[in-house]
């Protein structure tokens, strides 16, 4: 199949509600769900045999500053049966109460273990039921999330106090 029809199949299987928005960019189809319903749109994807997209090669995000919602979580799965590619994203937000927070995909494609605990770490974005929410690369006392946009690159004594500091930084 290729990502029109991919698109399409997508869109009967789904509202408009869940499937919002779908935008082809450089010769390739991105489809937009919405967050709450995460997990049935990838099992649709992987379990439909026409798709069976059995790989998921990459969970992230886009932390897109000063726009609401503010997230972008992006996956981008592989069909190894069917040799096509696909991506999704959803749009999620945060509150001065709560996190951006959207359903973990590890019980559908467990290589999304990793993905989402890196995203969760590099932005500050929880993925519910994940199985294994600890750190990858940060030490543990950090509480920053460095690709966030609001992230000061130099850090500070407070977030970061183990960075090198530069004369008049």
């Amino acid at each position: 199949m290729n990502q029109e029809e991919i698109k399409e199949k997508l869109s009967a299987a789904f509202s408009p509600e869940v499937v919002q928005a779908a935008v082809e960019f450089h010769g390739e189809i991105y489809v937009t769900v919405t967050a709450e319903k995460i997990r049935e749109v990838c099992s649709f994807l992987r379990d439909d045999p026409d798709l069976a997209f059995d790989f998921l090669s990459f969970v992230g995000a886009v932390d897109r500053y000063m726009t609401k919602p503010r997230f972008e979580v992006v996956y981008q799965l592989y069909s190894l049966k069917k040799n096509h590619r696909f991506r999704i994203k959803a749009l999620i937000d945060e509150t001065e109460e709560a996190p951006a927070a959207i359903d973990s995909v590890v019980k559908i494609w467990p290589t999304a273990e990793w993905h989402e605990r890196e995203t969760a770490e590099m932005f500050g974005i929880v993925f519910n039921d994940h199985p294994d929410p600890r750190k990858l690369l940060l030490p543990e006392q950090w509480a920053v999330h460095p690709l966030r946009k609001d992230f000061s690159v130099l850090g500070n004594d407070q977030d970061t106090p183990d960075l090198p500091r530069r004369a008049g930084n």
